[in-house]
């Protein structure tokens, strides 16, 4: 019988989401650096970049392999 160690596999699940996330966060702090004079925008792309944070903590909160294996990074809106 194969056992799976919940935290272990907590630690796979998020390295995988932080490889997934950089590209994206690299495109907001680009969109970031193109927006200094925009508060507005620059309220969103921060709000953006913390959704994405989130995630990983989300993570923690998990139960089970099923739960482990759906958690996908959240689809972002761009302006």
């Amino acid at each position: 019988m194969i056992t799976i160690n919940l935290d272990k596999a907590k630690v796979i699940t998020k390295e995988r989401l932080r490889a997934e996330r950089t590209p994206l966060l690299q495109a907001l702090d680009v969109a970031q650096l193109r927006n200094l004079a925009d508060p507005v925008a620059l309220a969103d792309i921060e709000a953006k970049k913390q959704v994405l944070r989130d995630v990983i903590k989300q993570v923690d909160s998990l139960t089970t392999l099923d739960e482990l294996k759906a958690v996908q990074l959240p689809v972002l809106e761009n302006n």
